[in-house]
């Protein structure tokens, strides 16, 4: 692939705030033909100003997936990259989240994902030539108290993705992970308020609020990445001639990563409990 994005087409899921708006813009300015989707299709007005198109999809709904895939194709004849963005993160202690949440975590996380994947994947093939851009997470090579079913999709979204990338590339499909650090954005906020929600009144109350604490704090701009910095790695993956298979994204993801390497497990686990839980 060339490194302009001129003539061609990009499907960005999540478009409405955060990384996926910030990514639809900054494509549309690499000469990209982008569509931006995402549930809250009002939230999706501002960016056809800007000549990007939209509508609604649902990643956790298969016939809103299909049909929004065989609309792009019959638009604009072809998928040349694919930024699979959507996903929230839910935290909570194990014991307090329900299994139906666990699994609308890995749905939207993951199997969303992967379902739009495969609807792309034929025409990529056909023409062999695409990419496909995840975006995975700092929380794909640490752990968090309270966030073992956000980090239990990351790690799969990168388990996924490694397999996929060997899978397609005699195809001439290139698959990338962009992993962010903490986002400036809503996603941490929300994230936040769940745990608090999920926690009241039970017997994790009291350290969760202490967690959601540290969440707020690890929030800022010294190790989190704002969506313009994840943006500016989405744009270079999807641009670049030959893309490496994973794109750091802030300070936070180039660092933290070492330090966790450098710490066993045990160590790890004592600086967690005495940074989350206090």
């Amino acid at each position: 692939m060339s490194r302009s994005g001129k003539g061609r087409v990009a499907l960005v899921t999540g478009g409405s705030s955060g990384i996926g708006k910030a990514s639809a813009y900054r494509l549309r300015r690499a000469g990209f033909d982008v569509y931006a989707v995402a549930r809250r299709l009002d939230k999706l007005a501002p960016l056809q100003k800007d000549g990007i198109r939209t509508f609604r999809m649902d990643v956790t709904d298969e016939e809103s997936m299909t049909a929004g895939v065989d609309r792009v194709l019959a638009e604009a004849g072809r998928v040349d990259v694919l930024v699979n963005n959507a996903g929230y993160g839910s935290y909570g202690a194990v014991e307090d989240v329900s299994i139906d949440e666990a699994r609308r975590q890995f749905e939207v996380n993951l199997f969303g994902l992967a379902r739009l994947t495969q609807l792309v994947t034929p025409s990529m093939r056909e023409r062999h030539r695409g990419r496909i851009i995840n975006i995975s997470s700092i929380g794909a090579v640490i752990y968090e108290p309270f966030g073992a079913w956000y980090h239990a999709t990351k790690f799969a979204v990168e388990g996924f993705s490694d397999s996929l990338r060997v899978e397609l590339r005699p195809y001439g499909i290139d698959v990338v992970i962009v992993r962010p650090a903490g986002i400036v954005t809503e996603w941490n906020r929300i994230s936040r308020e769940a745990l608090v929600e999920t926690s009241r009144g039970g017997l994790y109350e009291e350290r969760a609020v202490a967690a959601a604490r540290t969440l707020k704090h690890v929030d800022n701009r010294l190790l989190s990445s704002g969506p313009r910095a994840v943006a500016k790695k989405v744009t270079k993956a999807a641009t670049v001639g030959h893309p490496r298979t994973r794109y750091p994204a802030g300070r936070g993801a180039r660092v933290i990563p070492l330090a966790r390497q450098v710490l066993p497990d045990r160590a790890f686990d004592l600086v967690l409990e005495r940074v989350y839980l206090r």
